[in-house]
Order: structure tokens, then C-alpha cells, then sequence
């Protein structure tokens, strides 16, 4: 564990999150914490035909939690519900060594943090945060 956590792809990423602004009126809205350091991600969502066309992001977060919201941000547009559940879930896969890496943009840069599992809750905040957010936006008006 002598290699940096805090890499120079991972700083970069953690400065340049796009779509770091609410939506105004989004279909689905989901917001996650974690406990261990108290990183917070707001996800907002617009769905056009069950694929999300706009995405608001309000990132409060450990430069890995940022790093990671970029990463979800920079790839999230046309993406499903269904797709994005299955993101979340291989990204949490992944980190704790069960799988490969997910197909995602990108997400190797993280790959340093798998030693860390203290900071795996702050990665996955952003992908959580998008899958119910998209999820509760596909959900139909009436449930």
C-alpha cells in the first residue's frame, strides 16, 4: 500500500464533476450518506422513454466520492433504470474483490481504493444515489 490513495487522475476527476447542479423539476430524486465519513450525493433525474435525457448532481464528498460522482455523471445520460441498478451493484461487487471491474467509463481509476474498504461507502454513493433516483422516476405515477 505504498502507492497514493489520492492520484492525479483522481484529483482531476474529483475537480471536474459534470452536471454539479440541481434540476429543477426531476422525474426521481435520491439522495445517500455514508455513515464512516459523511459524504453526501444528491442525484436528481429526467427519463425519456425509461432512459434519463438530463441529471442534476449536488456532491458534499471525500475527493474519491467526487471522483466517483464524475465518473457516474460524465456517463450516465441514456442509461436505464435496470442499467444503472446493475452498475451499482457491479461497482459494489467489485470493490469488495467478487468481480471484475464494471462496465463503466473509466472506473479503473479507482481501482487503488479496493485496498481501502473504508472508503468504498463514499465511491458508491453516487451509482446508489442514480439507481433510485431512475428508479423511483420509472416507477409508474400511481404505486
Amino acid at each position: 500500500m505504498s502507492a497514493p490513495l489520492y492520484t492525479t487522475d483522481i484529483l482531476r476527476l474529483a475537480a471536474s464533476i459534470p452536471h454539479h447542479q440541481r434540476l429543477a423539476a426531476p422525474d426521481g430524486t435520491a439522495e445517500r450518506r455514508s455513515p464512516v465519513c459523511g459524504s453526501r450525493v444528491t442525484v436528481d433525474v429526467m427519463l425519456t422513454d425509461g432512459r434519463v435525457t438530463e441529471v442534476g448532481l449536488l456532491v458534499r464528498a471525500c475527493a474519491l466520492g467526487q471522483a466517483s460522482s464524475a465518473l457516474l455523471a460524465a456517463a450516465v445520460p441514456g442509461r436505464t433504470a435496470g442499467e444503472l441498478a446493475a452498475a451499482s451493484d457491479a461497482l459494489a461487487a467489485w470493490l469488495a474483490g467478487e468481480r471484475d471491474a464494471p462496465d463503466w467509463p473509466g472506473v479503473e481509476v479507482l481501482e487503488r481504493a479496493r485496498d481501502y474498504p473504508a472508503r468504498h461507502a463514499s465511491i458508491r454513493l453516487a451509482f446508489e444515489a442514480a439507481a433510485a433516483a431512475a428508479a423511483q422516476a420509472a416507477a409508474p405515477a400511481d404505486a
